[in-house]
C-alpha cells in the first residue's frame, strides 16, 4: 500500500522561526477569539472534533514528534479547520517563553508519555514549575482538563497541584466533543487502551 504524501499546509503549521517573545494569538489566527492550548497533540484528533464543534474558539497543538506533527497539520487542512494552529516544540519552553499572562482559557493535556522509569520522571510535563506557568496564562477562571492511563502519573499528577490549592479549584473534568458513550476523551490512545481494558484517571482544575 502507498504510503499517503503529507501536505504542509503553512496556514495551519506555526514555525517556531516565527514565533518571537510573547506570542498575539489574534495576529496568529487573524482574529480575536477565546484560546485553548492542547499539551501534545498526537495525531490531532481531539483538535479534529474539538475545533470543528466549537467554531469561535482558536485552537493551539503544541507537538514534539514530526511524525505527528506533519500527520496532524495534513489533517486540519484536508478539512480545511481554520480555527487551528499546531506548532512543533518543546510545549514547557514554548508555555513558559511565548504565552502571555491571562490569555489562555483552557490547557488540554491528553496522555502525556508518563516516563515511567524514576530517572526520567523529571521529564514528565506535569511538574511544580509547569503547572505554575500554565495558572500564570491561564484567564480567571480558565481551565486545565487532564487524562492519563498511567495510575502511577495520575499519583504524581495530584501530589502537584495540591501544592496550587490556593491559586487552582478542581473541578468535573470537561469531556471533549469527540468522546463517544464509552470515553472519556476520544482520542486514538484511549480507544486502544480501552480495547486493552486499561483505566483512564482524569483530573480538572478552574483558576480561582
Amino acid at each position: 500500500m502507498a504510503r499517503k504524501t503529507l501536505k504542509e499546509y503553512p496556514d495551519i503549521a506555526l514555525r517556531q522561526e516565527d514565533v518571537q517573545g510573547k506570542t498575539d494569538f489574534s495576529d496568529v489566527f487573524g482574529r480575536s477569539a477565546p484560546l485553548h492550548v492542547e499539551i501534545g497533540s498526537g495525531r490531532g484528533t481531539f483538535l479534529v472534533h474539538q475545533a470543528i464543534a466549537f467554531p469561535k474558539i482558536n485552537f493551539l497543538g503544541i507537538e514534539w514528534a514530526n511524525k505527528f506533527y506533519k500527520y496532524s497539520v495534513d489533517r486540519m487542512g484536508r478539512r480545511d479547520i481554520g480555527n487551528v494552529r499546531i506548532i512543533r516544540t518543546e510545549a514547557a519552553l514554548f508555555v513558559k517563553k511565548h504565552i502571555d499572562d491571562s490569555t489562555v482559557n483552557c490547557f488540554h493535556i491528553y496522555f502525556p508519555d508518563p516516563w515511567p522509569k524514576r530517572p526520567h520522571h523529571k521529564r514528565r510535563f506535569v511538574s511544580a514549575e509547569n503547572v505554575s506557568q500554565m495558572i500564570r496564562c491561564l484567564k480567571k477562571g480558565g481551565l486545565i482538563n487532564i487524562a492519563t492511563d498511567h495510575a502511577d502519573y495520575f499519583n504524581w499528577m495530584q501530589n502537584v497541584f495540591e501544592s496550587f490549592a490556593k491559586e487552582l479549584k478542581p473541578i468535573e473534568f470537561v469531556k471533549p466533543a469527540g468522546a463517544q458513550n464509552d470515553e472519556l476523551v476520544g482520542t486514538n490512545y484511549e480507544r486502544k487502551f480501552i480495547r486493552e481494558k486499561r483505566n483512564t484517571f482524569t483530573l480538572a482544575f478552574k483558576k480561582i
